[in-house]
């Protein structure tokens, strides 16, 4: 029997293990910073560094690592031992304040976006003691913000720390106009879903497409993909359930809140999702548990593909983030209660949101732009690339009532009839689902759909974040100081349906016909993320992020960099790829079955002039022909990766990695997987898309 309870956070240096072990006022210094973001007092690091490293050997560490999480999209470490030389060949463990709560890795060798270079390569690690340390293979994890020297954030964490503050400053104003004084802090939480796909080992390390970039380049559509839907929420086998079994166990035991499990549409794709935590911890959880995902699937001989879009035949993998604001009191902020349209308050939250989305639908986009996102977004099984907000019938009419001054009386609840008398009567939720919208309010909380499996969730939440803090601060700026706060309320949250209304869509997103409605009502469509990211150079985005104190106009640009530079090596990578394999792989096929055929044409023709060889002439010429245009084309695309070095301007170098790089990779890949569906197995050395899908039994 498993004994889940005790096995919760038995490897986190959590609220329970500070409590026992730290002193009264040592503990409760520590849970001000923590809790309230006050600065950490003098002499507590201390006393907790001494306590973390007295739990941690007990558990069996013998090193520690300040983890944080750069630029590179993935987490960094550097591992330390506890011991200290004490003279005469002997050692001590030993772990001071001052090793808690900095470290100093080098911040010249991580992206920076020319914040940092060789020669200012100092950066620091600094100790975020609202994210609980935990032990992992022997090593005791400290979560850890990245800085600059000169302070700049290099990192995913710190912006998102102070969004946080940002959007708690904004929203205690509000509560604040409806007398709440008991509420002192408001924190955004999160859920996040994480899809993700499993295959065998031994398939995986056959590819060098996947190994290399996480992506089938190559690789003819397989006769069945996820036509019959049988694989979604189908019972797992023995493999894939034994790999699920040791990951949630080595989840709980690092604090990761791990929930629900479920075999996702496509064959081979599953899905994991955690209960609501903290932004903050959250972020951290997530990152953690793709590090989890990745070594507890090689322990099963089976290789975990967080790509947004591993196979172009079947849907790809998203992250969805199901974000909401709660007090510290308990509160859901965006929880309607029974009679939404008497409810003002919820109504300006509501508001609010719907206004940020609408203002800063840039942000949100590029918030999620990336290659691998690109494939993925609008494909038929994520939202498109234009953003809306699907609020279901009720909240919509409520708030089309107040924007028109007419009178709403809300919905009655409904109970739904199956038609089987043996069934129970369910109460009807007062909104359908749509699997279609970028961001859909869901009952108490809004769920946005376009982050990709293997994003961070930090960089999307620090731009909700950060745009609802800012439409928040707008309310709050024009109702301070009302003498009829009911009457002017009702007034602004008119003026801000009237005027964002336009982002509000409840219908299909998939549909050609919304693509041209969105454009008449002046909504944007940035396709692809060179389209998207220098929307993050607006000068009105950057006063956003200034206005807050999120990010300055320096790290603004640095982001920016780093974000189209990581596209366009992405892309880089992915075509020298494929020239690698058109070399290696599909061409030696392509010649092998040639040769066969042509020894098959002239064995048939020295038994027999008579003997019919029109098939086989015919496949071998056609044969030939796409083996040229397939040689062809590659050396196109050499010349264009080869072309690319000259580029120097970050934003033509994007475009013309999609228009020209992309553009041929595709054409190679159309050339490449019709000589696979003409090619016999025994040719071609490749495993197919087929193959690869369906390995994890």
């Amino acid at each position: 029997m498993i004994d889940v309870p005790g096995m919760f956070g038995a490897l986190v240096f959590g609220d329970n293990v500070m409590k026992a072990m730290l002193p009264k006022g040592v503990y409760e210094a520590l849970r001000k910073t923590a809790v309230n973001g006050r600065h950490l007092e003098p002499g507590v690091a201390d006393a907790v560094a001494a306590a973390m490293k007295e739990w941690a050997v007990r558990n069996g560490a013998t090193h520690y690592a300040h983890w944080f999480q750069p630029l590179t999209g993935a987490s960094a470490e550097k591992q330390e031992a506890f011991i200290s030389p004490c003279g005469q060949g002997k050692v001590i463990m030993e772990f001071s304040g001052k090793d808690l709560i900095k470290g100093e890795p080098d911040a010249s060798s991580f992206p920076s976006g020319g914040l940092r270079d060789t020669a200012a390569a100092r950066g620091y690690t600094a100790w975020d003691p609202s994210s609980y340390a935990f032990i992992k293979d022997g090593t005791l994890y400290i979560p850890t913000a990245f800085c600059s020297y000169s302070g700049e954030a290099l990192d995913q964490k710190t912006p998102l720390l102070r969004s946080m503050q940002a959007l708690d400053e904004q929203a205690l104003r509000i509560l604040r106009l409806f007398d709440c004084h008991t509420v002192q802090r408001v924190v955004s939480t999160i859920g996040p879903e994480q899809e993700f796909f499993l295959i065998a080992k031994e398939v995986f390390l056959r590819r060098a497409d996947l190994v290399y970039c996480g992506r089938a380049l190559f690789g003819a559509r397989p006769p069945k993909g996820q036509e019959l839907a049988d694989h979604y929420l189908a019972p797992m086998n023995r493999r894939v359930a034994a790999f699920f079994q040791e990951l949630e166990q080595e989840l709980w035991k690092v604090g990761v809140p791990v929930k629900t499990k479920h075999s996702e549409v496509a064959p081979g794709q599953y899905e994991l999702a955690v209960v609501y935590e903290t932004i903050n911890t959250a972020a951290d959880h997530n990152r953690l548990g793709m590090e989890l995902l990745k070594s507890t699937a090689d322990k099963h001989d089976l290789v975990c593909l967080l790509h947004e879009k591993p196979f172009p035949w079947v849907n790809g993998s998203g992250k969805h983030i199901n974000w909401s604001m709660t007090t510290d009191t308990g509160e859901n902020l965006l929880n309607p209660g029974d009679e939404p349209h008497k409810n003002l308050r919820f109504l300006l939250f509501l508001t609010a949101v719907i206004a940020a989305v609408d203002e800063h639908q840039d942000l949100l986009r590029l918030s999620v732009a990336s290659a691998g996102n690109d494939h993925r977004l609008g494909a038929h099984e994520a939202p498109p690339a234009i953003i809306s907000v699907y609020l279901g019938d009720e909240l919509t009419e409520i708030l089309q009532s107040i924007a028109n001054g007419s009178r709403c009386q809300g919905m009655e609840k409904q109970l739904m009839e199956t038609g089987a008398m043996v069934l129970p009567r369910i109460a009807k939720d007062a909104a359908d689902r749509n699997r279609t919208s970028p961001f859909a309010f869901t009952g108490d909380k809004f769920e946005f759909r376009m982050p990709g499996s293997a994003m961070s969730v930090a960089g999307p939440c620090t731009v909700l974040n950060t745009i609802i803090a800012d439409s928040l601060k707008q309310f709050a700026d024009a109702l301070e100081g009302s003498s009829n706060l009911r009457e002017d309320l009702i007034g602004v949250i008119k003026e801000k349906i009237q005027k964002h209304f336009r982002v509000v869509f409840n219908g299909d997103n998939y549909s050609q016909e919304w693509v041209v409605e969105a454009g008449c009502r002046g909504l944007l469509n940035l396709r692809t993320t060179p389209e998207a990211l220098p929307y993050l150079l607006e000068t009105k985005n950057i006063k956003l992020f200034e206005r807050h104190q999120v990010l300055t106009k320096a790290e603004v640009h640095a982001r920016y960099e780093t974000l189209m530079e990581s596209y366009c090596k992405t892309i880089q990578v992915e075509a020298a790829t494929m020239i690698e394999l058109v070399k290696k792989e599909v061409m030696p096929a392509a010649l092998s079955f040639q040769r066969d055929l042509a020894q098959i044409i002239r064995d048939k023709k020295w038994a027999s002039a008579q003997i019919d060889c029109g098939p086989e002439e015919a496949l071998l010429d056609k044969l030939a022909c796409l083996t040229r245009y397939l040689y062809n084309l590659h050396l196109i695309l050499e010349e264009k990766i080869s072309a690319l070095r000259d580029i120097n301007d970050l934003a033509h170098k994007a475009n013309y990695c999609r228009d020209e790089i992309l553009g041929c990779m595709q054409k190679l890949k159309t050339i490449a997987d019709e000589l696979e569906a003409a090619a016999p197995k025994a040719n071609w050395t490749l495993p197919s898309s087929g193959e690869i899908l369906y390995s994890a039994r």
